[in-house]
């Protein structure tokens, strides 16, 4: 896998429990050494770890982590991490936790960390966290488009304020498994999860095992396939789909049995129109062997994308014999 410095994006409704969760998370053991940017407006309170920074300006905090503000451009911010980390004058983070605003769609921010030049080859994104408000939650899917779009992208979605309100009682869980089948489910109260199962850990093949899903104008379905695909049919795929789908395929992932790699699957990522190129796994992560793809998007059929698939591979086939 890369070597490139992982990063975590942390989004969620205002209100939704962002921060709580943040300071927690840095309170940590597991995340030591982990830079924090967050992307918001106005002086920010880590509970007990009280962060007024203006841009350009990074404090030090508990467990060697550091900590910046950001009013302006995230990807300058990033970069200017990273150059920092480079000649040895801050604390030599090992991580990354973008907090956003309550109100952003997370979308542009992945563009930027997938495809900005002064960062990407840098950087490689691990995950997106979506915080829910146990209490307000369904109400907050119901009226604020912005509140699907961070769930429905989200790898692992924390569920908060579960001492207020049952999510499984008042509807959110099933909320969520609709909006968003293939990510984890975690819980928090006053903040406290565990970070093992946020951030690092084996690649897990669970989140791909799932069934299609509308809820708000959002479907996901997995696209599956028992015969090794070509390399190539790979690389056009993922082309045709960022060219003719972007704007409609909200997220994609997957492990994917590549014909010229045998037993080394392919971990392909993609936002929109944004894809990462490939890593490769040194091996299976349990023992089914299959190619799996979740798909999350609005308006996209399974049916089509599965055809596509199947139909590119076997004119690589024809082109490969001929």
């Amino acid at each position: 896998m890369s070597s490139a410095i992982p990063v975590s994006v942390i989004t969620g409704f205002l209100g939704s429990g962002k921060t709580t969760l943040l300071g927690n998370l840095l309170r940590d053991p597991a995340l030591e050494r982990t830079a924090v940017i967050i992307n918001e407006f106005g002086a920010v309170g880590l509970d007990h770890l009280l962060v007024e920074a203006s841009n350009e300006q990074i404090l030090t905090l508990e467990g060697g982590c550091v900590c910046c503000t950001v009013r302006g451009d995230l990807v300058r911010t990033a970069g200017d991490l990273l150059a920092r980390r480079a000649a040895g004058t801050i604390t030599p983070f090992e991580r990354i936790v973008i907090e956003t605003t309550g109100l952003a769609d997370p979308a542009p921010i992945l563009h930027a960390l997938m495809t900005d030049r002064a960062i990407a080859d840098a950087l490689r994104l691990e995950s997106v966290i979506a915080t829910v408000d146990a209490a307000t939650g369904t109400a907050t899917l119901e009226a604020h488009p912005e509140s699907v779009k961070q769930a429905a992208l989200a790898d692992r979605i924390v569920v908060t304020k579960v001492d207020l309100a049952d999510p499984e009682a008042n509807g959110l869980a099933e909320r969520l498994r609709e909006l968003n089948p293939s990510a984890k489910r975690l819980t928090a109260v006053h903040g406290a999860t565990d970070a093992a199962l946020l951030f690092g850990g084996e690649h897990d093949p669970k989140p791909y095992d799932t069934a299609p899903a509308h809820r708000h104008g959002v479907n996901t379905f997995c696209l599956r396939r028992n015969q090794p695909l070509h390399a190539a049919t790979l690389s056009l795929f993922l082309h045709v789909l960022a060219e003719h789908c972007g704007a409609r395929l909200l997220r994609l992932k997957g492990l994917v049995d590549v014909l010229q790699t045998p037993g080394r699957p392919a971990v392909i990522h993609g936002v929109q129109h944004v894809f990462h190129p490939p890593a490769w796994l040194d091996a299976w992560p349990d023992e089914d062997r299959s190619t799996r793809i979740v798909v999350i998007s609005q308006g996209l059929e399974a049916g089509w994308m599965q055809d596509l698939l199947e139909a590119l591979d076997e004119e690589v086939k024809k082109c490969s014999i001929s």
